[in-house]
C-alpha cells in the first residue's frame, strides 16, 4: 500500500518512529529505515560534533532515508545546518514555531515535517511551507503539545490541511491503530513507546519491565512535575513514586515538592535529581522507578521486545490484515 506519506519520503511502510531523546540512535533509527518505515534521530540536544557522527552513523547503517528532530524550544539553527551539510534526508521541528528554518531545510535537500496540536497550529506549519505536518494527540508519551486525542485531531488536522499529507501521533501501539488513522484521512502512523520496547532502543531494563507491565492507566498527563532540564512542557509518565509522593503531598509548586534536589541516580555525565527530564538508558543507575519513565496511553498492548525490523513487519502486517477486512 502507498500512500503520499511514502511517496515523498521514499519510504515502503508508512510508519514513522518518534525521536524519542534519550533512547532512540543510530542503531533504532537505522533498523526502522531499513525495514521501510523511516527511523528518526534525536540531535536537539547534542553538541555539533556530536550531530554530525550521529548522522554519519546513521548513513553507514542504512541507505535508506531517516530524519533528524530538532526541538525549537532551543536555539536549533547551527544543529540544522550540520544535519543538512551531513546529507539529513529530513528534519522534524517540534514544539515552537519552526518557521523561520523551514526554507532553509529545505534548501539543503531535507523534506520538513512539523509536529502540531491544534488546526491553528497546522495552518500556520502549511502556510510556512512544511512538507508533512505530524498531528500529535494528547494520549502520546513523553512532551506533548496540545490538549487533543487523536482520535478527534487527526481529522480536523487533516480538514485543514490543503492537500499537505498528516502523520498521525499518540497512543498507537499497534495495526489496528495505524489502520485506525489511515482511515480519518491520515498518510502515517508516528509511534514512539512500540519502539521503547525494541531491542535498540537505549533504555534501562528496569524502564522496559515497567512498559510491559503497564496497562492503559498507568500513565500520568502532567504540566511540569519532571520539568528539571526543561520547564513548563506538559509531558506523559508512566506513573511513579516520583509522584505519588507529590500527589499525597498535595501537589505543590516546584521549590515546595518532595525530595525536590535530591540525587537519585547518575548518568553517564550528570547526576539525576528527582523531577529532572531524563530518560533512564542503560547506563543510568540508581532509582530508576523514581525518574521520568516516558510512555504514551498506547503502552497497554505492549508486551515483548522485538527487534525494531520485525516490530514493523508485525505492525504493517496487522495493519493490512485489517484493512482487507473492510474493503
Amino acid at each position: 500500500m502507498n500512500t503520499l506519506l511514502s511517496e515523498l519520503l521514499d519510504i515502503t511502510i508508512p510508519v514513522v518512529q518518534a525521536p524519542m531523546g534519550g533512547a532512540a540512535g543510530p542503531r533504532l533509527a537505522a533498523a526502522v529505515s531499513n525495514a521501510g518505515g523511516l527511523g528518526t534521530l534525536p540531535v536537539w540536544t547534542s553538541d555539533l560534533e556530536t550531530t554530525r557522527a550521529l548522522v554519519r552513523e546513521t548513513r553507514t547503517l542504512t541507505d535508506k532515508p531517516f530524519a533528524v528532530n530538532l526541538n525549537m524550544e532551543f536555539p536549533q539553527e547551527e544543529r540544522l545546518e550540520a544535519c543538512l551539510e551531513e546529507g539529513a534526508p529530513a528534519v522534524s521541528f517540534f514544539w515552537q514555531d519552526s518557521s523561520g528554518l523551514v526554507d532553509r531545510a529545505k534548501a539543503g535537500g531535507a523534506t520538513v515535517m512539523h509536529t502540531v496540536a491544534s488546526t491553528e497550529d497546522a495552518r500556520h506549519a502549511v502556510d510556512s511551507g512544511v512538507d508533512i505536518l505530524i498531528a500529535q494527540g494528547w494520549e502520546a508519551g513523553g512532551h506533548v503539545r496540545g490538549s487533543v486525542a487523536t482520535m478527534a485531531l487527526v481529522p480536523a488536522v487533516v480538514d485543514v490541511a490543503r492537500g499537505t499529507p498528516v502523520i498521525a501521533a499518540g497512543g498507537i501501539s499497534d495495526g489496528r491503530g495505524i489502520a485506525a488513522v489511515l482511515c480519518l484521512g491520515a498518510c502515517g502512523a508516528w509511534l514512539g513507546t512500540r519502539f521503547l520496547a525494541s531491542e535498540e532502543a537505549d533504555i534501562h531494563p528496569e524502564y522496559r519491565q515497567h512498559l510491559f507491565d503497564a496497562g492503559e492507566d498507568d500513565t500520568a498527563y502532567l504540566e511540569n512535575l519532571f520539568g528539571v532540564g526543561w520547564r513548563k512542557a506538559p509531558h506523559r509518565v508512566l506513573k511513579n513514586s516520583t509522584l505519588s509522593r507529590w500527589l499525597a503531598a498535595g501537589s505543590p509548586r516546584s521549590g515546595d515538592r518532595p525530595g525536590e534536589g535530591q540525587v537519585i541516580g547518575t548518568s553517564a555525565d550528570r547526576d539525576i535529581v528527582r523531577y529532572m527530564s531524563h530518560t533512564p538508558n542503560e547506563a543510568t543507575t540508581g532509582n530508576i522507578e523514581a525518574m521520568s519513565m516516558w510512555a504514551g496511553q498506547g503502552v497497554g498492548l505492549i508486551r515483548t521486545m522485538q527487534p525494531a525490523g520485525k516490530i514493523i513487519e508485525q505492525l504493517w502486517s496487522e495493519t493490512q490484515a485489517i484493512l482487507a477486512g473492510l474493503a
